[in-house]
């Protein structure tokens, strides 16, 4: 028997607002003070994440997620383009005095300066406490990043902008959040406003399954489930929640899920050994799952 559609609906409705905006502002202003040591360079402040997309479901992922962007350097790929291009890019390319290891350091005393010591960089993000009303903040500091797809001079070429910064672990990572918030915003309108809240029915029905013990915590992460349902044809997204989760489901389970793409749609959604993808092993445990918990009739 399936999942009720008042328990479906409830579970669609967005996590409180008012609270995190409030935590992103007073972020923000810190990040964006002229006293601050990196003051005078360019920089882009901006939520990314749940919250950055109207995903945030009640109850958790109570994290506010910020991103502070270099954009005075950038490091780039340039494995899209052919020899020449290759070439015409490496003779007009500088070498960079100030880059992310200096802008890092810098963000990081700064939010010490203004938040205290309980400050703490992580492995990708450097972890700002909450006190107050002020919820607790990730701040990610990075770099811009170019992927070239064509390139004759620095005002002859085309890319894609994201975001690239390196791990405690030492591990680069790339990612497009901006496209990840822009594609899914287009998804939702194209849907008749039905994507976000179905995104939000699965975050709550992993949320559900993982206390419930059909899935264990860490199987199926809130991005990549975003850019599965994303890779559904906006068909399957019909009136009723109910209706809507079977067809989508159905569809994912015939698919060929080495063709589906992350929401940003520069990145495959499942490959292995990757920072930025889901593994297969993962995205058919939680796929499995997910049809157990639905048969059951858990709620």
């Amino acid at each position: 028997m399936a999942i009720s559609e008042n328990q479906l609906e409830t579970w669609s409705h967005v996590g409180s607002q008012q609270q995190s905006a409030a935590t992103y502002q007073t972020i923000r202003s810190v990040l964006e003070h002229p006293d601050a040591p990196y003051a005078g360079r360019g920089i882009d402040v901006f939520l990314q994440g749940s919250y950055g997309n109207d995903t945030n479901v009640r109850g958790s992922e109570s994290d506010v997620d910020v991103v502070i962007c270099l954009t005075d350097v950038f490091n780039s790929d340039i494995s899209g383009l052919d020899p020449a291009e290759k070439e015409a890019y490496e003779a007009n390319r500088s070498p960079a005095k100030y880059g992310l290891t200096e802008f890092k350091s810098e963000v990081v005393a700064w939010l010490k300066a203004n938040f205290g010591g309980g400050v703490t960089p992580g492995r990708k993000a450097i972890a700002v406490p909450g006190e107050g009303n002020r919820r607790t903040a990730d701040v990610l500091a990075c770099i811009e990043h170019h992927r070239y797809t064509s390139y004759r001079s620095p005002s002859d070429n085309r890319h894609h902008i994201g975001i690239s910064f390196i791990t405690a672990d030492g591990d680069r990572i790339v990612n497009f959040p901006r496209q990840h918030k822009q594609n899914c915003t287009s998804k939702h309108q194209a849907t008749s406003n039905r994507f976000k809240p179905n995104v939000r029915v699965l975050k709550n029905m992993r949320n559900a399954m993982v206390d419930e013990g059909f899935l264990k915590k860490g199987v199926a992460p809130s991005y990549f489930l975003e850019g599965m349902l994303w890779s559904v044809p906006n068909q399957n997204f019909v009136a009723g929640y109910q209706q809507s989760f079977e067809d989508y489901l159905y569809w994912l389970e015939r698919c060929n899920a080495n063709e589906l793409s992350c929401a940003n749609d520069l990145y495959w959604l499942i490959r292995e050994s990757s920072h930025v993808c889901w593994n297969m092993q993962n995205y058919q445990t939680f796929l499995a799952a997910v049809r157990r918990y639905w048969n059951s009739g858990h709620r």
